[in-house]
């Protein structure tokens, strides 16, 4: 079965992602694949895979595990080569060979925009990302985020508030949502038509070295990325590199470019990152139809659509933001 193949590749430890494509390509049953020793797999990707003990059985029975557990928590997944599979996702140096999701996965042609930041926001870096995410569900498109405390947060709320589908990329697997804290924000992400996913097979924890590898995916599903807020030294501005090594559009907001939080997307606006004030900016560059309708409302209130410091202060207010 191609499904449990993939499965057991994943299961591998050791490998790189290109590898595990590789396995994917070459082999189509599991039963042809089982049989290989570790000698064989060394000889086939041409590297040695270090001191861990090999035992293909034991690959195979976490294979089976995962399957059974992702059927009894409503968890789907997708190889890379179903034509389902993300397109822009499958572009890239080193795709999921499988992901793991529960909701819906949004329609290829549908254009995404990434959205990261700092999970210590400003009140206004607060205010920007909720009502940028809002003003992108208004206008039509959803927002990929981290759904880490913050910036990613607020992104998917205001997504939610906009009416848009908004997905979150988890560094572990869509049963363990983290953090707990947002795992309410998780279930309206569901409820709501939008999805969670992972490269991460059922039951795998939110382990440090796998928000860099989160990030790449954040990136790779956006046809451009929007820094909200970062300081010198934040992980979003690893998922900015991505997006420049894909080929993506990289935006900073405007109305956070002086707040001290923003001294990393300062940096990314020097080298070149375009600057955006509103939703309104991408859905030019991008030539796509809409305004959303609260950011011409915004306009004519005279607060240019959440860029004052009150307004940020009275919004982050309302969502309960800690600062």
């Amino acid at each position: 079965m191609k499904d449990l193949l993939d499965l057991i590749i994943c299961r591998i430890p050791g490998l790189k992602t290109k590898e595990r494509i590789e396995l994917s390509m070459r082999f189509d049953m599991e039963g042809d694949f089982t049989v290989l020793s570790k000698g064989d797999l060394e000889h086939i990707i041409g590297r040695e895979l270090g001191e861990e003990p090999w035992d293909m059985h034991h690959y195979r029975s976490l294979a089976e595990k995962d399957d059974s557990r992702a059927r009894k928590m409503g968890i789907q997944c997708i190889s890379w080569r179903d034509p389902s599979y993300p397109p822009l996702l499958r572009e890239i140096f080193d795709p999921p060979v499988l992901l793991f999701y529960r909701g819906h996965l949004s329609d290829p042609g549908q254009p995404l925009v990434g959205m990261v930041g700092t999970r210590r926001p400003s009140a206004i870096g607060a205010a920007r990302a909720y009502t940028l995410g809002r003003e992108l569900g208004e206008s039509g498109l959803p927002v990929v985020s981290g759904l880490a405390l913050g910036i990613d947060a607020l992104s998917h709320k205001g997504n939610l508030e906009g009416n848009g589908k908004t997905l979150a990329v988890l560094g572990s697997s869509p049963d363990m949502v983290y953090p707990t804290g947002n795992r309410f924000l998780a279930r309206r992400i569901l409820e709501t038509g939008g999805c969670i996913l992972s490269e991460y097979p059922p039951e795998t924890g939110p382990f440090k070295w796998n928000f860099p590898e989160r990030n790449r995916i954040i990136s790779a599903l956006s046809r451009g990325l929007v820094v909200v807020e970062a300081p010198a030294k934040s992980g979003a501005l690893i998922t900015a590199a991505f997006a420049l090594e894909h080929g993506r559009d990289l935006w900073v907001d405007q109305g956070v470019l002086d707040s001290p939080q923003s001294l990393g997307t300062k940096r990314l606006a020097e080298e070149g990152a375009k600057v955006i004030s509103s939703a309104r900016d991408i859905l030019r560059e991008w030539n796509l139809p809409g305004i959303p309708t609260r950011e011409c409302q915004d306009k004519d209130a005279g607060i240019e659509g959440a860029s004052s410091k009150d307004l940020a202060s009275s919004l982050a207010k309302q969502l309960d933001i800690k600062l």
